[in-house]
């Protein structure tokens, strides 16, 4: 895929069945000149060009969009420079979305593009994941993350502030679906169990992503 970034992140989410209106490519522009600016002084990634910061942050992250709601509430864990949870933030603006990261300056950049944005459905918080379920226990419908490798770990983050009904969905590679198979003694042992796997191509790279979205299952011993 050809063309400046804009153009990029516009076909590639209206080939998801996205399409951005002028306002949302605009916060892009504005999330894309922050990053890199804030990049420059504080840690928040190791891809630096236009192009990989759309195609492996941006778009990477609204592969959501494909099996996400409107309206509801998620977690983002670990969510580092903001993703998925901003770009999420941008192009839902119905969802309530709280981002969570251990590291306080990331998570001051967070806060600064929700305020320059106007995100007023995102909450970012500088808190460890495991204190979470102190202060709101099975309280999210969707709790999402690219930023962990085992999916057990993540799912036993995730359990305790997880709804019901609830789903937890792990942003894998092309090695998802086995590593979803790996896991799922772990997550029985939880009451959890894989719902589903979807795998799809990313736009602009064609790189093989799976979203493994794990639920409740009534079973086995939470933990």
């Amino acid at each position: 895929m050809t063309g400046s970034w804009q153009e990029i992140l516009a076909a590639g989410m209206s080939g998801m069945g996205r399409p951005l209106d002028a306002d949302q490519i605009s916060c892009f522009a504005l999330f894309v000149d922050e990053l890199k600016r804030w990049n420059k002084r504080i840690n928040l990634t190791a891809i630096t060009s236009d192009r990989e910061i759309v195609v492996k942050h941006l778009l990477d992250s609204l592969t959501l969009t494909s099996i996400l709601p409107s309206t509801g509430r998620l977690l983002d864990i670990g969510s580092g420079g903001g993703f998925p949870a901003i770009p999420l933030a941008i192009v839902l603006p119905g969802l309530s979305i709280t981002s969570v990261d251990a590291v306080g300056k990331k998570i001051t950049f967070q806060r600064h593009i929700g305020r320059l944005l106007s995100l007023t459905n995102l909450t970012a918080i500088h808190a460890r994941a495991e204190t979470l379920a102190d202060s709101d226990p099975g309280g999210f419908d969707w709790i999402v993350s690219r930023a962990f490798s085992s999916i057990p770990l993540f799912a036993r983050l995730a359990l305790p502030v997880l709804k019901q009904d609830g789903t937890i969905v792990a942003m894998k590679g092309r090695d998802g679906e086995q590593e979803a198979a790996a896991a799922e003694s772990e997550l029985a042992e939880m009451g959890l169990r894989v719902d589903r796997v979807n795998t799809l191509h990313l736009p602009g790279d064609n790189a093989t992503r799976t979203l493994v979205l794990i639920r409740k299952d009534g079973k086995g011993r939470p933990s």
